[in-house]
């Protein structure tokens, strides 16, 4: 099983940037897919990034197309989301996941492994 830390959330307001990461370990990471997903109050978890497991291949959820960027260091076994002009819809807790095959998914069901989430809010 991989264990998974995120750090990096806080407080930022509207038009900021924030860079959230996510330390792997207990799982070979370099062939591990790697995701991002968040949580609005009063929403159901949402994905918002993924990755495969080189980097090669990314996506966006629509609502963070051009603002975030997800990205991988395999040697650091850490995976990043670079998260700029946040706006207070970004409001939300950032959960890191990993998922036992090289290639990524946008489904929650897809992950097997999930961290504890960092929180993020945007003041407007």
């Amino acid at each position: 099983q991989v264990q998974l830390v995120e750090s990096g959330g806080g407080l930022v307001p509207a038009g900021g940037s924030l860079r959230l990461s996510c330390a792997a370990s207990g799982r070979t990471f370099s062939r591990t897919a790697m995701g991002w997903f968040r949580r609005a109050p009063g929403k159901e978890r949402e994905f918002v990034a993924a990755i495969d497991w080189n980097g090669g291949r990314t996506d966006y959820a629509d609502s963070v197309k051009g603002r975030f960027t997800i990205s991988r260091d395999n040697a650091k076994n850490t995976v990043y989301l670079q998260m700029n002009s946040l706006a207070p819809e970004d409001t939300a807790v950032y959960y890191c996941a990993a998922r036992s095959n090289i290639y990524y998914s946008v489904a929650l069901k897809a992950y097997d492994a999930w961290g504890q989430g960092t929180q993020v809010t945007v003041s407007s």
